[in-house]
């Protein structure tokens, strides 16, 4: 697959030839990775930090809330590599110190180990000096502490003319459970739907930028369709991986979701089809997923308004339940809850609602019995659900918070506070 590439030199997205001559400006980043990030993982990569002359550090770390990042240059230390997984970058990317000593010391699956390679030769020192050792000997050494290695053609890189694919196959086996993504001269669909059938990903950015290589063109080259039309099955899923219903997709389809953002799918009657665009039920797109076979994509949604279905349902499989729904349902009721209902009154008396949630945890935490437990839980998941509405917070909100959480490294200790324990507010 695809892994859409955002080089940082002085605040700015840039594209470098050889990794030097400065060829193209694009920009600030948070529009780009936006856009790149609707196709999977992105890799940011600070050069001023790799060259020892600064840091775009400001830049990247709000990327990570929203787009599946991959960060690295200048990751120089175990230090360094904690603090942007604890950031939230799903994988560090380290260069010249990926070094088994160092390594170790790191969680293994968030881990990629950059291999610049000239001629089948790792060269160092921003390219300029070779070291004599070949690519495939160091991935025999250090494939069992990383999840994957980023192997640059640095004789192709920037230059457009097409990847070395006949290298690849023997980068694949030599690294053996870790995935090779390729970086240097990809250009072409054709290139990485080749790449994807030997087991490989492509890091791309010139291509991208010039316009020579559309994304969605690239993201859908691996997929293929056993149907007569080509078409793709696109399983429809809300924030919460709730399944709305099943559509279709084609490249011009899923060009079109990625550009505007929205959920695009092709009908088989009508042809390209927007979610919405009549209803007022339209969908923003936060990311399309494939399949493990590549014959089907995932697109997962912000649903709005009523629901998907024609049927005036939120899913073609019937009515939602559980927390998103009554989520949803809280939600409304910021606005048309009737005077005097009860949710009425915790929404608009701040006091109550503190009232009752002190109480309702006080009592999940003197539950024994596992009914009561259940019972218990239920009623501080509803009002802690009042206050989220009330604060104009969607559910999803509160899970993307526990997802970077989780992608935390180094954890607090999570004592009480001073006080908080019995024993320690007695005398």
């Amino acid at each position: 697959m695809i892994v859409p590439s955002i080089d940082l030199m002085n605040g700015s997205t840039v594209q470098l030839v050889g990794g030097k001559e400065h060829a193209l400006d694009a920009g600030p980043p948070g529009p780009i990775a936006a856009r790149f990030g609707r196709v999977g993982e992105v890799a940011v990569i600070d050069l001023d930090a790799a060259l020892s002359r600064g840091s775009n550090a400001d830049l990247i770390k709000p990327l990570l809330r929203g787009t599946r990042c991959r960060v690295g240059g200048g990751i120089r230390s175990v230090e360094a590599a904690l603090g942007w997984l604890d950031a939230g970058a799903h994988k560090v990317i380290l260069g010249t110190m990926a070094k088994p000593e160092l390594l170790r010391q790191l969680p293994r699956e968030r881990v990629i180990a950059a291999l610049d390679a000239r001629d089948g030769e790792i060269v160092v020192e921003g390219w300029t000096q070779g070291t004599g050792q070949r690519v495939e000997d160091q991935m025999h050494a250090l494939r069992d502490l990383v999840s994957g290695f980023l192997v640059t053609f640095v004789e192709r890189e920037g230059r457009l003319g097409g990847t070395a694919l006949d290298r690849v196959a023997s980068l694949v086996e030599a690294a053996g459970p870790a995935r090779v993504t390729i970086a240097g001269g990809v250009t072409t669909a054709a290139e990485l739907a080749a790449l994807d059938r030997l087991g490989a990903d492509a890091q791309v950015g010139m291509a991208l930028y010039t316009g020579r290589l559309d994304l969605a063109e690239a993201f859908c080259a691996p997929l293929t369709s056993d149907r007569p039309d080509g078409l793709f099955p696109t399983v429809v899923c809300d924030v919460h991986g709730v399944a709305l219903g099943l559509a279709y997709s084609s490249v011009e389809s899923v060009r079109a979701s990625i550009e505007r953002g929205r959920g695009v799918y092709w009908s088989r009657k009508r042809g390209l089809w927007e979610k919405g665009a009549t209803s007022g039920a339209h969908q923003t797109l936060l990311r399309i997923d494939t399949d493990c076979d590549r014959d089907a994509l995932r697109f997962i949604v912000d649903q709005h308004a009523d629901g998907f279905c024609h049927l005036d349902s939120f899913t073609c499989f019937g009515p939602d339940r559980g927390l998103p729904a009554l989520a949803r349902t809280l939600a409304a009721r910021v606005a048309d809850a009737p005077a005097g209902s009860y949710t009425r009154r915790l929404l608009d008396d701040p006091a109550l609602l503190r009232a009752k949630l002190l109480e309702e945890a006080g009592e999940l935490a003197d539950a024994t019995a596992s009914e009561h437990v259940v019972a218990e839980v239920a009623d501080v998941v509803y009002f802690a659900l009042v206050a989220l509405a009330r604060a104009g917070r969607p559910l999803s909100d509160v899970e993307a918070e526990l997802d970077h959480r989780a992608l935390k490294v180094q954890r607090r200790k999570g004592d009480a506070k001073p006080g908080a324990l019995p024993s320690q507010g007695s005398t």
